[in-house]
């Protein structure tokens, strides 16, 4: 028979699926896929629940309910004083992966450029490639991570089309400075470019880090396409309801990509949403706030056990360095170890490379209730020979 898809045929499953799968077998505590182990505002929730019973469940407007494209124009202005259009500007998708797909294919043509940041989440590169364009990869360093500019504009070239931007970036927990979006703008507007901004962790920023759309940058209002996430903001994952702000022209691009990719996007979790956006600045304080503190706890907990672990300034993960736990293999043999020997899941961070890439890290998810990140840090500790007593564990 002729053969498939070649790019889609030569995708692995999915290190997330290998190991949640390997830690429901093992009874593992699961840190390694991001998502939240309760559920968000019951506000929200009843609000979605309360929706399927209004007669409205046919089809909703292709971009969004008004309530919600109106609350997300609404959010733009008073987060980060953009004044955007909800009408035109806005479009409500099924999830921000979906949104990252509906804007690059508003964006590539085949052959087109596009430069991306390393490490990088998954799904990025074969979208990439299943478009036809070609990525240009810039790596970042731990422990700082800090952007190598001089890489960087040597990826940018005649054929640059976009660049897919994440911040707060996962896995590495980085916020952009003002001065790197600045350079990446001056980059965008030397070459012609466009940027897609992967913004879905914007609310879970710590330690008076503050999020910056690179759209609010001098020039970069007609070039960029952001995204944001509801299953992020209140803690929602399976709801998959993203959105993304962009000017009219590149707007109307994504909504036809959209069209052709989910069409729709239920509409009572989308009222719901609109519900959650217009919650007053205490409940976004209290978010970021609650997950620092969990991740304090998971930080200083696995800095106790002898991980190095890397400045964490946003999103859902911490990064740690296993070296000095003197583990003879790499990070996908230890994140298996864990898993099998000390009922703790994490993700190997040489999953978010192409090639080579650093082979001692492991990325642990914070978002889990205090009393489940204690145990994980005591299964950990036992296993390595330290285990916390109740007062190293409050020291």
């Amino acid at each position: 028979m002729k053969p498939a898809n070649a790019h889609l045929a030569a995708l692995g499953t999915t290190v997330f699926t290998v190991m949640s799968a390997l830690a429901t077998q093992h009874g593992s505590i699961n840190l390694g896929q991001g998502f939240p182990d309760t559920d968000g505002p019951q506000d929200v929730v009843r609000a979605a629940a309360d929706a399927l019973l209004d007669g409205r469940n046919q089809y909703p407007p292709m971009a969004g309910v008004p309530e919600l494209r109106q609350a997300v124009a609404a959010t733009n202005a008073r987060f980060y004083g953009l004044d955007v259009d909800p009408a035109t500007e806005v479009i409500v998708t099924s999830g921000a992966t979906e949104a990252i797909t509906a804007c690059l294919m508003a964006l590539l043509n085949p052959g087109d450029e596009v430069v991306l940041i390393e490490p990088l989440y998954d799904t990025y590169l074969p979208v990439v490639r299943l478009l036809g364009a070609v990525p240009r990869l810039v790596r970042l360093t731990p422990p700082k991570w800090e952007l190598p500019r001089a890489e960087l504009a040597a990826a940018f070239g005649p054929k640059t089309k976009a660049i897919l931007l994440n911040t707060p970036m996962n896995p590495t927990s980085k916020v952009f400075t003002a001065a790197e979006l600045a350079f990446i703008a001056e980059l965008l507007q030397k070459h012609d470019a466009y940027a897609v901004c992967d913004e879905v962790y914007e609310h879970l920023t710590f330690d008076g880090w503050r999020h910056i759309p690179l759209m609010t940058l001098p020039g970069m209002r007609e070039r960029c396409l952001r995204i944001g996430s509801a299953g992020k903001t209140f803690s929602l994952t399976g709801w998959k309801i993203g959105y993304i702000t962009a000017c009219a022209p590149l707007a109307t691009l994504a909504m036809k990509a959209h069209q052709n990719l989910t069409f729709t996007t239920p509409p009572n979790l989308q009222r719901a949403v609109a519900v959650g956006l217009a919650k007053d600045d205490a409940y976004f304080a209290k978010l970021a706030g609650d997950l620092q503190a969990r991740r304090d706890l998971l930080a200083e907990g696995l800095a106790r056990i002898g991980f190095g672990v890397l400045p964490v300034q946003g999103s859902y993960f911490v990064t740690a360095d296993f070296a000095a736990l003197g583990f003879a293999g790499d990070d996908v043999a230890f994140c298996r170890h864990i898993t099998e020997q000390a009922g703790v899941t994490a993700i190997p961070v040489s999953a978010f490379y192409e090639g080579d890439a650093p082979s001692h890290f492991a990325r642990f998810a914070f978002c889990k209730r205090p009393e489940v990140l204690t145990e994980a840090v005591d299964r950990l500790a036992r296993h390595f020979g330290g285990a916390l007593t109740a007062t190293a564990r409050s020291a």
